[in-house]
């Protein structure tokens, strides 16, 4: 029997008191309340209530390996990254590689893959298949369903894969930016219990009020923690706090901790803070994670100290998997992949001149938003092409599951590249290759670099390349996350050294290519109006 003692914070009770914690075959089997030496803090494992780990750009095993330190226990995991690439055998691919390691990895079965009809994607997730994975324990939720149209006019395949979540007691996870009114009203009607994309405190508080729980995300590119904190304290047992997407740099420095110091910091009490990011997604998704009551598993961890909420022991299960550095070994992996498209030649990337304004996509930093406005090139010349000056950039997306696809091209505002060009085959949701350029060539060549790697991120200028291969999928790495988050921050790095102004440039990228976030964005298939759903022209008509 393990004894642990210290500070007990007891986020069920709202109490924290001195005493000691009886462990035996993996369960708490007795909490007593007693005078102790120790001034650590023992409280309830962390859980992240929504991410991607495909984001983290680590498998799940090399996830955990780093999560851990932060004092993570669990999270709730949205896989429709993979499942885009490799549909089912991709979710049992983060399945499997998550039950290598002691962590507590549960995941939803993704309602949207494709996440719409305007995008080519590697495989589909069928009612049917949601009925599969459902049988399958950890699969706890019917993940973010984005198709809010589909959602409002009762789409049948749309209501046919909420009708299975709610046959098997599962909650429903939202995707609903911007929406209010009546709209709104219709698709929490449907079942959908949460929403992770409120920007404003007006939009949390409508949905809040029409019945929604609200994540709280702060991740590498979307931070929306500073609009919506207030409500940690003003609506606590509806609040949950997530970071939806994290880049392998961002976690090196912390994960869900991070966000508790952030809210202790703007004056937050400490037990409405906790149960944010334990209580809350526990109960709300059913988790087998302990909350440091009797019988519970024996899932918690030790700090320090409030203030730097210094980790000094993680425990999962009955055991120590975190004290100083990671206590458990990374596997071995096969990755899963497929990959079939081939370089497009370089007159496929000429826009001719129509003597017209373009539409514009304008990136606005540390949002998932877009915005948009009309510019005119100042060239007589047959072709239009980036114009580096006014930051009017060409970017490029083109399908990957296909041998020869036409590359869909559309200028865009706000990188301020002065030279070269960045691409990825991380492009949410199809992760088809994306490419933002100052030039043709630099653009073909990023295309050629992912091309041939079968996936990952790049930086390009002339004879000069930088390149992290993502060889699981296209979308994630097999080594760890220090050699991942060194070589991303490096490429991040690169993009500043070309003129990139952005904080993350490759995050930011790789949105802009998710057409169920307003205002503009680009699919291999063509410019495309997320307000209006529909694609739009390049040209504007005078």
């Amino acid at each position: 029997m393990d004894i642990i003692e210290g500070k007990i914070i007891d986020v069920v009770k709202r109490r924290i008191f001195s005493g000691r914690i009886f462990i035996e075959n993996k369960r708490i089997v007795k909490v007593e309340e007693s005078k102790v030496s120790s001034n650590n803090y023992i409280l309830p494992g962390l859980v992240d209530a929504h991410i991607h780990i495909e984001s983290s750009m680590l498998v799940p095993s090399r996830f955990a390996h780093i999560a851990v330190s932060h004092g993570t226990v669990a999270t709730v995991s949205d896989p429709h990254e993979i499942a885009n690439v490799l549909g089912v055998g991709g979710i049992e691919f983060m399945i499997n590689d998550g039950d290598k390691v002691p962590f507590k990895f549960f995941f939803g079965a993704p309602s949207c893959v494709p996440a719409t009809d305007f995008e080519s994607t590697g495989a589909e997730i069928s009612p049917s298949d949601i009925q599969d994975l459902f049988k399958n324990p950890k699969i706890k939720y019917l993940s973010e369903m984005m198709n809010f149209p589909g959602v409002i006019h009762r789409d049948p395949m749309v209501m046919e894969k909420m009708t299975t979540a709610r046959n098997f007691d599962k909650p429903i996870d939202g995707h609903a930016p911007g929406l209010q009114g009546d709209e709104l009203s219709s698709y929490i009607d449907a079942g959908i219990s949460t929403d992770h994309e409120c920007s404003s405190l007006e939009e949390a508080e409508e949905k809040l009020q029409k019945g929604m729980k609200i994540l709280i995300r702060e991740g590498s590119a979307a931070k929306n923690f500073e609009s919506l904190h207030s409500l940690i304290s003003k609506n606590n047992n509806h609040v949950m706090l997530c970071s939806d997407d994290l880049h392998p740099d961002d976690l090196i420095n912390g994960h869900i901790n991070l966000l508790i110091q952030q809210a202790l910091n703007k004056g937050h009490d400490l037990l409405d803070v906790l149960r944010c990011v334990t209580l809350n997604p526990v109960k709300h998704y059913n988790l087998e994670v302990g909350l440091l009551q009797e019988a519970d598993p024996a899932d918690f961890i030790v700090v320090e100290d409030l203030q730097d909420f210094n980790v000094l022991q993680t425990w999962i299960e009955g055991e120590v998997v975190f004290e100083n550095k990671s206590l458990f070994n990374l596997p071995s992996i096969e990755p899963p992949n497929v990959f079939r498209s081939s370089v497009p030649p370089i007159k496929s990337l000429v826009v001719e001149n129509l003597n017209k304004s373009v539409k514009v996509i304008s990136v606005n930093e540390g949002q998932l938003y877009t915005s948009s406005f009309q510019y005119k090139f100042s060239t007589s010349n047959a072709s239009i092409a980036s114009d580096v000056a006014n930051d009017i950039l060409k970017i490029v997306v083109l399908n990957r599951f296909k041998e020869e696809a036409e590359p869909a091209i559309g200028f865009i505002h706000g990188f301020g590249l002065k030279r070269g060009a960045l691409g990825s085959t991380i492009a949410h949701d199809s992760h088809n290759i994306i490419v933002v350029g100052t030039n043709d060539d630099d653009i073909q060549e990023c295309i050629a670099q992912l091309i041939f790697s079968r996936g990952g991120i790049v930086a390009v200028d002339r004879a000069d390349f930088n390149l992290l291969p993502l060889e699981v999928a296209g979308i994630m790495s097999s080594d760890d996350s220090y050699s991942v988050s060194k070589s991303y921050k490096d490429l991040s790095l690169k993009a500043k050294e070309y003129g990139c102004v952005l904080h993350a440039p490759f995050m930011t990228l790789s949105f802009m290519a998710l057409l169920v976030i307003p205002e503009l964005k680009m699919s291999d298939r063509g410019l495309f109006d997320g307000k209006q759903f529909q694609f739009v022209d390049l040209f504007v008509n005078d």
